[in-house]
């Protein structure tokens, strides 16, 4: 084989291996807009579903309830007649109108995730896989999400696995 076809196949597969994967920018969020960058996310696919892993910084340590929203802004927005830290992103992702939040493999939103661990030190950095999402296409134009407070992937005793305010948000594209 001639030495350019290689170096075409080389370059083909090069091609597909970046074209697998991007990189999203979080910011803090409040009711003012947005804030500091918190680092990036990952975003893989991989045969057993999208690979999501943090470089993320200066978060409250725990767990923290972590989802994909529908609209692709992470800008605040009016809730209940206030402004509320990244409102615009809207819900849950959730294309099927399930209606429910689930676990990441259950039949609910498509965009409950594993929840996200913030070590003592502030950082966030553990893969969690989101199994019944497998392209990166699927997730273009929506929003990442982080919550303060955990995650219990349902919607008792509170909705949406009653997780807290909105912490930090990214929009991918």
């Amino acid at each position: 084989m001639q030495p350019w076809i290689i170096a075409a196949f080389a370059g083909l597969t090069t091609l597909s291996a970046q074209a697998a994967s991007l990189d999203v920018t979080l910011h803090r969020v409040s009711a003012e807009g947005q804030g500091p960058s918190v680092g990036t996310l990952h975003i893989e696919q991989s045969p057993y579903g999208l690979v999501f892993t943090p470089k993320l910084h200066d978060l409250e340590p725990g767990v923290h309830g972590f989802h994909l929203h529908a609209q692709p802004s992470c800008e605040a927005a009016e809730k209940d007649g206030q402004l509320s830290a990244a409102e615009a992103a809207g819900g849950h992702w959730d294309p099927q109108a399930t209606g429910k939040h689930d676990e990441p493999w259950g039949d609910g939103h498509l965009g409950d995730l594993p929840a996200l661990l913030v070590s003592a030190d502030d950082n966030a950095t553990q893969p969690v896989l989101a199994p019944r999402i497998k392209t990166l296409d699927e997730v273009r134009n929506l929003a990442v999400m982080v919550h303060a407070g955990g995650d219990n992937h349902a919607d008792h005793p509170k909705p949406l696995g009653g997780g807290g305010a909105r912490v930090a948000c990214g929009v991918i594209r």
